[in-house]
């Protein structure tokens, strides 16, 4: 563990990647300063799944207990067409688990709640909210940023380093050279959440099910321990308005889901409809990986490979990227910009592969015609067996790996 003194490691983004950063940093002795545009914590999003290479993460952290008080811990996967009740297969999930940690599935106010509450428990961890970072400058022994005031003002921090896990809209970006902006996927989520005793029963079981069609696809499992389903909509959409591009969450009128409806079945039909209160999101990615680091800058999350929600694994990625980021700064405290360059060495392949099979998913989740009996003959032949060995090398990930 380091102990010396040193200028603190500076944290753009108090998000699920950031906070996570700051604890595991903070446990490996370095002082860390967490800097967030929002002046208060709210709900952001809804729900969102922590497979197991994410939970085991959190698990270390000391976070188990304060999670598994409102995460629902699904048996399995249900996959259908979206037209079609009857299921095209499964995959085990708790029912039968190899993998070590639990598959879980949060409100992510309840996910957040737990970092924040172990974060302000770090004497090490100081926040500074209202204020986001503009540009970043790298120094002989550190960074200086620039930073605007909720306020207006203008304030400079320096530190020993930046880590920037400030979304895919990242400022810090630019600073590992990277200026150009993310690209509209053709997507866009609508997500929403109701109470358990308004949803059929089918729903309201300890599953995750994934309703399929060529032009929207429905995820829907029960969270906070079962009282609430969350529901997320994935439509193909046309780019939204230059001016709102970087607005990633707007209110969503019902009525415009009407064909979505019409070509539904029960129960997928009934939880739609149910939903009266929708917030959107158009949906960006990025063409290629470009640099996860440079000297004494490092990104993690989407700053650094925005994963389209296709694979659920946003912010399980995001998680990953804050453990590495800290093994590898503990092992080389005195010197960040190695550590930054190992993190990033170690992390590309991955990210890489976790993008492709969320691009994948995307086009298995929207195909239409022939392609879609292919991929629902492929999952039937596959079975609950071969769907999870599959995946083995997404689930089984560890920092070891």
């Amino acid at each position: 563990m380091v102990e010396r003194e040193r200028s603190p490691v500076l944290i753009a983004g108090a998000g699920v990647g950031g906070l996570t950063a700051a604890l595991s940093l903070a446990r490996a002795g370095f002082e860390v300063a967490l800097i967030e545009r929002a002046t208060r914590f709210e709900e952001i999003g809804a729900g969102l799944q922590l497979s197991p290479n994410a939970s085991r993460i959190l698990i270390e952290l000391g976070l188990g207990p304060a999670l598994a008080r409102n995460a629902t811990a699904p048996d399995r996967l249900v996959v259908h067409r979206l037209s079609r009740e009857r299921p095209i297969g499964r995959m085990p999930m708790n029912a039968r688990n190899p993998f070590g940690a639990p598959f879980w599935v949060t409100l992510r106010k309840d996910l957040q709640t737990a970092l924040i509450d172990a974060a302000r428990g770090e004497p090490r961890i100081a926040f500074r909210v209202g204020r986001t970072v503009e540009t970043v400058s790298q120094q002989a022994d550190g960074v200086v940023v620039e930073i605007a005031t909720a306020s207006g003002a203008r304030e400079t921090m320096a530190g020993a380093a930046l880590i920037g896990a400030d979304g895919v809209w990242s400022r810090a970006r630019a600073a590992v050279g990277d200026a150009a902006k993310p690209a509209f996927s053709g997507f866009e989520a609508w997500r929403a959440v109701i109470p358990a005793s308004d949803a059929p029963e089918t729903a309201r079981a300890a599953e995750t099910h994934v309703w399929m069609s060529r032009a929207a696809h429905l995820v829907h499992y029960p969270v906070a321990r079962g009282t609430l389903i969350n529901l997320v909509l994935v439509l193909r959409a046309p780019p939204p308005p230059a001016a709102s591009e970087s607005g990633w969450d707007a209110s969503a009128d019902p009525a415009a889901l009407r064909d979505v409806v019409a070509h539904a079945v029960e129960p997928a039909r009934s939880l739609i409809r149910r939903a009266s209160s929708w917030r959107r999101w158009p949906l960006y990615d990025r063409g290629g990986l470009g640099a996860l680091a440079r000297g004494r800058i490092a990104l993690i999350g989407d700053a650094a490979h925005p994963v389209l929600p296709f694979l659920a694994q946003g912010a399980a990625l995001a998680v990953e990227d804050a453990a590495v980021l800290a093994q590898e700064a503990a092992r080389a405290p005195d010197d960040l910009a190695l550590a930054f360059s190992r993190y990033a060495a170690r992390r590309r392949e991955r990210a890489a592969r976790v993008q492709k099979a969320s691009r994948a998913n995307a086009r298995a989740y929207h195909a239409g015609g022939l392609a879609a009996l292919a991929r629902d003959l492929v999952i039937a032949r596959l079975g609950e067996d071969g769907m999870l060995n599959r995946y083995r090398w997404l689930y089984g990930w560890t920092q070891d790996s």
